[in-house]
C-alpha cells in the first residue's frame, strides 16, 4: 500500500512513517517546515518528502492519506482531498488499526517527561529481552530511531501518549485511540491553551484515557491535585504511585545516582549521569511499568544504568573555548524550571546563560507568561527571542532585571550571547523547534572569537 502522510516531519507523524515503511508500505509525505532530528531520520529511511501543501500531490495517487493534526481546513492539499472524496484517516487511528490493535500497549502520558520516560521504558523492555516496538516523540540515543515495530512475535509496544487533539476532524486527544494495558500518567498541568480552555478540560481527556484501561492493567501515577481529581472521577485499574513514601520513591540520592525503593524494599541503585528530580521520577515510573510487563526491577535498574537520553534533552551540541552549548526541548515554565535546576545540579556554581524561544502555541499566546520569569530564576543571564509572540516579553520578564536581554532578531541575539559567554559558562538553549539553527550559530561565533 502507498500512504502519503500530511505533516510527516512532526515527531509523531514521522514515527508513523518509519513504522509504515518497516511494515512494507510505500511511504511518502509532505510538510511545511523540516528540521532535525526528524528530517534527517526520514531521509536516512529513504522516505521521499515534498515541501509544502501543493494540491498536485494528489496526483501521486496514494491508496490512503494519513493526516497529522498540523493540517487544518483551508490547507490546499486537504481541500483537494476532500473535494475529490479521496480516502484519508488520522495518524492515531491509522496507528491503532495497523499496529496497536491486539498488542500489549504501554502508554506514557503527562504534561512533562513523556519522551524521556517512553525511551526509558522501551530500553528497559529491550534489555529485558522483550523486543518491544515503540514510538517516541524524539530520537532515543540507545536505539537511534524514533520508532520501530515489535521484534519477532513480541506483543509489546511502548508509545508516547500525547493529550493534544487527534486531527481537525477528530478533536479527542490522541491517546484515546491507543487502548493501553499499562499507562504511565507522569503529571498534569495546564498546557496547550490553543485547544484546552483550562486544566479541567485536560483532566477530562485524561479521565477518558483512564476509562479505556482494563482492570487487569496498571496505572502508574504521579502526584498533584490534578492527578488526584482525575483519578477520583473513576478508575477501574490498580494504581501504583510514584514519588510518594508509600509508592515508588528514591533514597540516598547523590552525584552518582539514587536507590530505588518500594514497599520497604531497596531494589538497588540507578547509577547514571542524568540530573534533576524529574529524571528520577521518570525513571521510577518506567521501572514500575516495566515490572508490569514482566521485567524484574533489578534488571530494569541495570537497563537504566546503560540508558542514554533522547536527543534535545540537555543534549550537548558542542564546547568551544570552554563554553558548552546545550539543546533542550523545554518550552513550558515547569519544564524550563526543572531543566535549569537539573543543569545547575550538574554544573555547580558555573554560570548558566539561558537562551529561550517561546515557540509553542501556549507560550506564543502568553497564557503562562507570568510563570516564565520565576522558572528562569536560577540562570545568571536570560536571552529571549521575541519574534512572533503576541505579548510584551520585556514587561513579563521584568522581574529578571539586568539579567534579561530580549531581541526579535536572531542574528543579534546570537551575537549578544556569544559576546558575553566566557570560559566555564553553560549556554542552555530551549525551544520546541529548530530555533533557526542558533546552536550552530553560537558555536561558530565562539570559534571565530577564539581564533581572533
Amino acid at each position: 500500500m502507498h500512504i502519503h502522510i500530511l505533516g510527516i516531519c512532526g515527531t509523531f507523524m514521522g514515527g508513523i512513517a518509519v513504522l509504515a515503511r518497516e511494515a512494507g508500505h510505500r511511504v511518502t509525505g509532505c510538510d511545511a517546515n523540516t528540521y532535525p532530528p526528524m528530517s534527517t531520520q526520514l531521509e536516512a529511511q529513504g522516505i521521499s518528502l515534498t515541501e509544502g501543501w501543493d494540491p498536485a500531490q494528489t496526483e501521486l495517487a496514494p491508496d490512503l492519506f494519513v493526516v497529522g493534526n498540523v493540517v487544518a481546513r483551508g490547507n490546499p492539499l486537504m481541500e483537494r482531498i476532500l473535494d475529490r472524496g479521496l480516502p484519508y484517516v488520522s495518524g492515531p487511528q491509522w496507528l491503532y488499526e495497523n499496529v496497536l490493535r491486539s498488542r500489549w500497549v504501554l502508554a506514557v502520558a503527562g504534561t512533562h517527561g513523556k519522551t524521556t520516560t517512553t525511551a526509558m521504558l522501551a530500553w528497559i523492555l529491550e534489555q529485558g529481552g522483550l523486543g518491544p516496538g515503540f514510538l517516541v516523540g524524539g530520537v532515543p540515543e540507545n536505539f537511534g530511531v524514533s520508532a520501530r515495530l515489535p521484534l519477532g512475535d513480541s506483543p509489546f509496544f511502548v508509545i508516547e501518549a500525547d493529550e493534544y487533539d487527534t486531527s481537525f476532524f477528530d478533536k479527542r486527544s490522541k491517546f484515546v485511540h491507543y487502548h493501553p494495558r499499562t499507562a504511565v500518567l507522569n503529571n498534569l498541568e495546564f498546557d496547550h491553551a490553543d485547544i484546552f480552555p483550562d486544566i479541567v478540560a485536560i483532566e477530562t481527556q485524561f479521565h477518558h484515557l483512564v476509562r479505556t484501561i482494563p482492570a487487569t492493567g496498571l496505572v502508574v501515577a504521579g502526584a498533584g491535585d490534578s492527578m488526584e481529581r482525575t483519578l477520583a472521577r473513576g478508575c477501574w485499574t490498580p494504581v501504583e504511585r510514584v514519588g510518594t513514601p508509600d509508592g515508588w520513591h528514591e533514597q540516598a540520592r547523590g552525584a552518582d545516582g539514587f536507590d530505588v525503593c518500594l514497599g520497604g524494599r531497596n531494589y538497588g541503585r540507578v547509577a547514571w549521569d542524568m540530573v534533576g528530580e524529574h529524571s528520577r521520577l521518570n525513571a521510577l515510573a518506567a521501572l514500575a511499568a516495566g515490572r508490569h510487563a514482566g521485567v524484574p526491577v533489578e534488571l530494569g535498574i541495570a537497563a537504566l544504568n546503560s540508558f542514554v537520553s533522547v536527543k534535545r534533552r540537555l543534549e550537548v551540541r558542542g564546547t568551544v573555548a570552554g563554553v558548552t552549548v546545550y539543546d533542550d526541548f523545554a518550552h513550558h515554565p515547569s519544564a524550563i524550571r526543572t531543566t535549569v535546576a537539573g543543569l545547575r545540579e550538574r554544573v555547580g556554581a558555573a554560570r548558566i546563560l539561558a537562551v529561550l524561544e517561546p515557540r509553542s502555541n501556549t507560550m506564543k499566546m502568553g497564557v503562562l507568561k507570568d510563570e516564565l520569569a520565576p522558572s528562569l530564576g536560577d540562570a545568571q543571564r536570560v536571552f529571549c527571542y521575541t519574534a512572533g509572540i503576541g505579548w510584551d516579553a520585556p514587561a513579563a520578564l521584568r522581574p529578571l532585571g539586568a539579567r534579561l536581554t530580549c531581541d526579535d532578531d536572531l542574528e543579534r541575539l546570537a551575537a549578544a550571547v556569544a559576546s558575553e559567554a566566557r570560559p566555564g559558562d553553560q549556554v542552555l538553549v530551549m525551544s520546541n523547534g529548530g530555533f533557526g539553527g542558533i546552536h550552530q550559530r553560537l558555536l561558530n561565533l565562539l570559534s571565530q572569537r577564539a581564533v581572533t
